[in-house]
Parts: structure tokens; sequence; C-alpha cells
């Protein structure tokens, strides 16, 4: 028979039950001293300053109350564990402030909630990993930068649904994946800006009736501007969906890259050598060189995923509203999505930034391929003033007639055009040799694609300016948009370094 009192009797019958503690409370707190103590002071250094300034704090009782801040144990907060006597680090931290300042301590929550502190403590932490993650970000494209100006006349062969397609360079491969990355970077711009935006003053959902300053209070957070509406100020949690997606993003397009460069570091291709500081070897097969930071690229790409999409589903078909499910359980996810990208970009930063490129044996793969054949079927139509269908068909017919006598590219004369001309319109076109030998040339195939984009070394001198000052620029940015966080994180301390601080007769001063 069903008996309660045999679980009240291992839970206990008070607040918290010891499950609930175990599953949800402890981790939650362990979490927040970690991650959200820091915010949560300067929350509350902000928050007193403005009431201060409003006149609904006196600076006697300001001072009171920054005493208790001031005497916390940061430390000891940190190295604390959970036990249950407070529901979480927000009280247990008011409480500590409280023994200090006495009851004047209590009015330092006055017009506000945890909902809009919590909301607020969340994007402070999450936009300080943005600007980590970014900078990672950054640093790859510094790097790639350098590696594509190295490989700009190097000849390879591009693919098109994993066939030999057409000749292209290294870099012009490189390039692409630079802006593929910057693309990335676009994105978790546009959802720092999302964040960025300080819910403060929309107390549980529908502000107070205390004349607070929910614009000062963002300023001395750091806020550009605060969310408009109280309610979406608390119950909007698209902001976490636009960083999730942006994660997932990122980490797609460098897992489909670490796969490219383990395809091309594989002996059958031969085309990149991963440097000795990222390869390991085999227990058993003294002869293996394995590029495992690649794999481990790519596999932590797909944790990244995983941890983005564990965000997106754990906001699917939730209330429009105040929730747990956007708070301590789903946070955590987005710290570590964030915290990949630093890590896993610093890695693929240096492993790409030491590779080793095959140059000569690439090149030769690109003589010896078909894969110049669009320019042969080019040059047909501009000296033979034949139409381009027709120059096609015979560059076609070039290529089965070479193949059927185990020929390559190299091979290609202006006799076997003649040949497959007579196949094909019954007449030779008679092109001199150096004609078709240019056509069938891989350097020159790539000299002249030189419109914009295009691989050729020219324009890719020029790509290479253009995206070295954008990416200064964007470093630039960067770096002050760091900086001015910086400083309103320490003004808040200059602001309140003579509240609650005693000269010697231990008054305030």
């Amino acid at each position: 028979m069903y008996n309660m009192d045999s679980i009240f009797e291992k839970e206990g019958r008070k607040f918290p039950g010891a499950t609930y503690s175990e599953v949800v409370l402890a981790p939650a707190y362990d979490h927040a001293k970690q991650s959200l103590l820091e915010p949560m002071l300067a929350v509350h250094k902000a928050h007193l300053i403005m009431l201060v300034n409003q006149g609904l704090l006196q600076v006697d009782e300001a001072s009171q109350i920054m005493k208790g801040i001031w005497a916390l144990d940061k430390e000891a907060l940190l190295q604390s564990t959970y036990d249950g006597q407070h529901e979480d680090l927000f009280f247990l931290v008011e409480s500590q402030i409280m023994n200090v300042a006495g009851e004047a301590g209590g009015s330092l929550h006055l017009g506000r909630s945890r909902n809009d502190m919590g909301v607020a403590m969340y994007r402070m932490v999450l936009r300080d990993k943005i600007l980590v993650a970014t900078r990672a970000l950054l640093s790859f494209q510094e790097t790639l930068l350098n590696v594509i100006d190295t490989y700009k006349e190097t000849i390879v062969l591009g693919h098109t649904h994993t066939q030999q397609a057409q000749p292209m360079t290294f870099s012009h491969y490189l390039l692409g994946m630079y802006d593929v990355v910057d693309r990335d970077l676009k994105r978790l711009k546009a959802a720092y800006d999302t964040c960025n935006t300080s819910p403060l003053g929309a107390a549980a959902l529908t502000t107070t009736g205390f004349p607070i300053d929910r614009n000062k209070v963002a300023e001395l957070l750091g806020f550009p501007k605060i969310i408009k509406s109280a309610y979406d100020s608390i119950g909007g949690a698209d902001y976490l969906g636009e960083i999730a997606t942006a994660i997932h993003l990122t980490f797609i397009n460098l897992g489909r890259f670490a796969q490219d460069l383990l395809l091309w570091s594989s002996q059958e291709f031969s085309a990149i050598r991963v440097a000795d500081p990222y390869v390991q070897t085999s227990s058993i097969m003294p002869q293996k060189r394995n590029p495992v930071s690649l794999e481990h690229i790519r596999a932590l790409s797909s944790s990244g995923i995983g941890n983005a999409q564990t965000v997106l589903q754990m906001l699917h078909n939730t209330p429009y509203g105040d929730i747990n499910d956007t708070e301590d359980d789903l946070q955590p996810y987005l710290w570590k999505g964030l915290h990949l990208i630093d890590q896993v970009f610093r890695l693929t930063k240096v492993v790409v930034g030491t590779l080793e490129v095959n140059e000569a044996l690439l090149k030769r793969r690109a003589q010896e391929s078909f894969a110049t054949i669009t320019e042969l079927a080019d040059t047909l139509f501009r000296e033979a003033n034949i139409p381009f269908r027709t120059s096609h068909s015979i560059a076609s017919q070039v290529v089965k007639i070479a193949m059927a006598r185990g020929l390559n590219a190299t091979h290609v004369t202006s006799a076997l055009v003649d040949e497959a001309a007579k196949a094909v319109v019954g007449v030779p076109l008679n092109l001199p040799e150096e004609v078709i030998l240019t056509a069938m040339d891989p350097e020159h195939f790539v000299k002249i694609r030189s419109l914009p984009g295009g691989p050729a070394p020219e324009e890719m001198k020029r790509a290479i300016m253009e995206r070295e000052a954008s990416l200064q620029s964007q470093l630039t940015l960067h770096q002050t948009e760091v900086a001015r966080i910086t400083i309103c994180v320490e003004k808040l301390d200059q602001l309140t370094s003579q509240w609650g601080k005693t000269d010697e007769d231990n008054q305030p001063i």
C-alpha cells in the first residue's frame, strides 16, 4: 500500500526536498556561483546607485548596504556548496548583505524582482562569452588570411559533387571559407546586439510603482538600450534562440571545413600534411600518422551543435512568459557552446596555420586532369567562331577519345581536337598547337579568371587586401566594445567607492 510518509522520511517535510535539491537546486547553485556572482554584484551596485540618484534611498542607507556588499567573501562563496538553507545564490548573498547592513539591506531589492535581475545577469554573462567567441573567430581569420596569401598561386583541383571540376588555387578555397566565418561573425554580432539590452526595471513583469530610472541602470551596466516591453523583458526567449542558432551554424560550417581537411590529409589524397604537434600515432601500427586534431575539431563541432540544438529544443512549445525552462537548466548549454567556439577555433587556427601543402603533386594532378576542358570549349568558341554548345560537344568528344586511349590532359593536341571536331561537325578546326596547349594549361585557366571572386592571383591579392581592411576594422570595434564593458564595470566601483568604506573613527567617508 502506498505510504507517503516513507517518502517524506527520506526527502524531508520542508523545502527543499533532498532529491529536488540534488537534481535541481545544487547544480543550479554551482553554475550560479561560478558564472553569475560577479554580474549579480554589478546589478546590485547599479541598482543601488540609481535608487540614490532617484531619491528612493538616502546616502547613509546606501552606505550601510555597500558595507554589506564590500563585506562579502567572494572566495568563500565560490568554494561553498549548496546546503538548502537558502533557495539559491541570490537569497544567500542577500542574507549576507543584510547580516552586515541590517534592515537597510532589505531595501536593495526595492523596485525590482529576481525575474528582471536574473535575465539581466544571464544577458551579461552571455554577452561576455559572445565577445570571447567572436575574438577567437577574428583571430582565426587573421591566421587564415596569412595562409591564403601564402598559397594564392598554388594550383589545385576544385571539385563539384566530389568530382574533379576545374582548376583553382588553394587560396581560392580558403578565401571562400574565410567568408563563411565572416558570416558566422555577423550572426554572432547580431545575436550580441539582441542580447545586449537591459530588462532591468521590468521587475516581475509589469515594472514598478516606484520612480526608478531604467535607462540609468542600463547605462551603468553597459547596456546600450532597454527592452521596451516589460513583459517581453521577462518572457522573451528568442535572444537565447538567436545565440543558439548562430552557434549551430558556426559549428556546421566548421565541421564541413574539417571534413575536407581530413580527406585531403589522407595518403590517397596527400594534398596537405598536418604538422607534428597535432598528429598522433598508433599503439600497434608504427607507420601511422593520424591527423586526430582535425577529428577532434569535427567531433567538438558536433558537440557544439548538440548544445545549440538542446537550447532550441528546450525553448520549443514553452509558454511566452516567466518560466524556468529558459533559466538555470538551459543557460549552461549556451555557455558551453560559446566556450567551445573559443576552444575549437583556437585549435583550428594553429592546425591550419601550420599545414603543409603538397604543391608539386597538386599541380601535376591539375595538369593531367581534364578539369581544364571548360577552357578548351571556351577557346574553341573564341578561336573557331562556332556556337558554344558546339564547342562544348567537341571538347567533350576530346575527353572521350583521350580516355579511350589511356591519355591524360597533357596529351591533348591540335590533331586530337581536329579528330574530335570531325566526329562532331564533320570538319577539322585547324587551330595552332600553342592555342590548344594554352587552353589546357591549368595556370592559364586560373590566371584569366580574374573577375571579382575569381581565383586569379591578382584578383586574390585584391581580395586579401579588401578583407584585411575589413578585419582590422572588426578587430578595432571588438576591442572598443570589450573596453567599453570593462570601463562600465570599473565605474560601478568608482561610483560606490566612498559608500560603506570607513575611516579610523569608523564613520562613513
